[in-house]
């Protein structure tokens, strides 16, 4: 049984920085590319970032510069370190394991962490 679970999230100040982290129970981690994803009230989810299992990294237009997508293999553990946070970044965060290379593979995902930018 999979289980990914988000923390970190919260109320910040525009400029200021939060960590998200999802740690993920069930199968072998570090085979899995995972990522982060988020959708505001009213809006479709998006993608945030993305870490591959070999560590290659890939973000949205939108965070480039200011987010960081992170995975620590030993602790099953992947992360999304939030700098220059801006009220537009405010959504519920969550985490997605992608599909393994396995036809019969599927993604799975967090229950969400809310992320308010807000003065």
């Amino acid at each position: 049984q999979v289980q990914l679970v988000e923390s970190g999230g919260g109320l910040v100040q525009p400029g200021g920085s939060l960590r998200l982290s999802c740690a993920a129970s069930g199968g072998i981690f570090s085979r899995y590319d995972m990522g982060w994803y988020r959708q505001a009230p009213g809006e479709e989810r998006e993608l945030v970032a993305t870490i591959t299992s070999g560590g290659y990294t890939n973000y949205a237009d939108s965070v480039k510069g200011r987010f960081t997508i992170s995975r620590d293999n030993a602790k099953n553990t992947v992360y999304l370190q939030m700098n220059s946070l801006k009220f537009e970044d405010t959504a519920v965060y969550y985490c997605k394991r992608f599909p393994g290379p396995t036809p019969w593979s599927r993604d799975y995902w967090g229950q969400g962490t809310q992320v308010t930018v807000s003065s």
